[in-house]
């Protein structure tokens, strides 16, 4: 099935949403720092999360759709689905481009709320790697008792942090998005995947 775990590979990825300022390469000592700083911000991010989704329950409609706002605008969509495709990307018009990104992105905010149970989560900050502006998060979540770990790759783009890839359990979601995508396109043509997101879309919105 070609979205088959697609929120699931997302599931923790909207716990954090990152804002971060200073786009240069730092010495050691101060790198070590803003690290410290970017992991008390991620940390504070969880916190804000969970106090918003409250003890246990469902939220009201208007709360879903400033939650889905809050934990959707980190991801970097045009990256991902540019990683996703490959060199199909290059061949694809701008207008093609920008259909893709946004029905991919679509599909990806209307599942993110699925389970809110998800962001309930416990979640453990274990590493935070800089360089430039570039940056690896390594997390712990605990879901339903089971752990999982889950690396996130930013970008500071426009002096904001944005994620371009997510790993879970060492398994990368641009791996997983670039084999169902890229799988179609070779047999059917992009017109074909692209029916397929729209249809897939649409299920999602009824």
């Amino acid at each position: 099935m070609l979205y088959q775990n697609l929120y699931t590979r997302l599931l923790t990825l909207t716990l954090l949403t990152v804002m971060f300022t200073s786009p240069f390469l730092v010495p050691s000592a101060q790198a070590q720092e803003t690290e410290a700083d970017l992991m008390a911000m991620l940390e504070q991010r969880d916190k804000d999360i969970k106090q918003r989704l409250g003890g246990s329950g469902e939220l009201p409609d208007a709360e879903k759709e400033e939650l889905k706002a809050v934990v959707n605008d980190m991801i970097d969509f045009a990256a991902m689905g540019e990683a996703a495709l490959g060199t199909h990307w290059d061949g694809l018009s701008e207008e093609q481009q920008t259909d893709f990104v946004q029905v991919f992105g679509d599909i990806v905010r209307h599942q993110s709320l699925s389970d809110v149970d998800i962001y309930r989560a416990s979640v453990s900050y274990d590493a935070v790697d800089m360089d430039g502006n570039q940056a690896w998060v390594t997390t712990t979540t605990i879901y339903k008792e089971v752990p999982a770990k889950v690396e996130y790759d930013f970008l500071l783009k426009g002096g904001i942090w944005r994620a371009r890839d997510i790993v879970l359990d060492d398994v990368s979601t641009v791996g997983g998005y670039s084999r169902s995508f890229q799988s179609v396109i070779r047999k059917r043509g992009f017109d074909a995947l692209m029916n397929s997101l729209n249809k897939r879309l649409a299920r999602t919105r009824s």
